[in-house]
Order: structure tokens, then sequence, then C-alpha cells
């Protein structure tokens, strides 16, 4: 079960990355004006989609993980819900406990978002510099 998490996360991590570059890539192969505008207009919604299914797939991930070790979520105190979990898994479902307390999963997919916003900056501008170094 983790490794299926791990592998999801790692394959949307990668999509954050890879995503605008391929983008750039389609868009560069298209006959439209204003390549630029439409880059930043789809990548903004393609970002921004990607962003709210990373973080809503973190937060449903801990919860499926906490299921999985055998963690009581209706349980009142830290002994029922900790009754059926096995003793070496201990500290990760604690770990996973206090990773999905505090702000919630769209907030943090706004967090993402904003930060992520001069990675589409960045590729644009290496971009234009690969462009102009090849026909200079």
């Amino acid at each position: 079960m983790e490794w299926i998490v791990t592998s999801l996360n790692l394959l949307l991590f990668v999509g954050l990355l890879v995503g605008p570059i391929l983008l750039l890539r389609g868009i560069g192969r298209t006959h439209l004006s204003h390549k630029r505008i439409w880059f930043y207009g789809l990548g903004l919604v393609l970002m921004a989609f990607i962003c709210t299914l990373f973080a809503w797939w973190r937060y449903t991930s801990d919860l499926l993980l906490l299921q999985h070790f055998g963690y009581n979520m209706d349980g009142i105190n830290e002994r029922a819900r900790f009754k059926n979990v096995l003793p070496e898994h201990v500290n990760t479902v604690k770990s996973l406990e206090i990773s999905i307390m505090g702000i919630g999963w769209p907030v943090k997919a706004m967090f993402v978002f904003v930060m992520y916003l001069p990675y589409l900056w960045v590729v644009d501008g290496i971009n234009y510099l690969i462009k102009r170094i090849k026909y200079n």
C-alpha cells in the first residue's frame, strides 16, 4: 500500500515538473500567434489542476495509510485510536496523524500553486535562452 501511495505522489510531482515543458513544446509546434500568452494561460490552468490534485491526493493517501495501519479515527483517546496499530508502525502513524492536522488540503494547494508560479517563468526563460543561443 505504501509503495502505491509513494509512486502516485512521485508521478504527480513529476507531472508538476514536466508538465510546463511538455506544454511549451506542444504550443511551440502549433501555428498559434501569441504563443507566450497561450503558454501562460494554459500553464496556469494545467498547473492549478495538478496542484489541486496533488494536495488532495496527499491528504487522501494519508487517510488511506492510517486506515491501512489500523488507526481508529473515531477513538476518543490515544489508547483507543492506536489500539489496532502494530508497535512497529506507531511512529509512522503518529507522523501521518500530525500531517493531516492543521491547515486543510485546499489551503495547501493554494500555497503550492503560488510557490509554483515562478517555475513557469523559469521554463519560459530557459526556452527563450535556448532559442536565442540556437539561432545566433
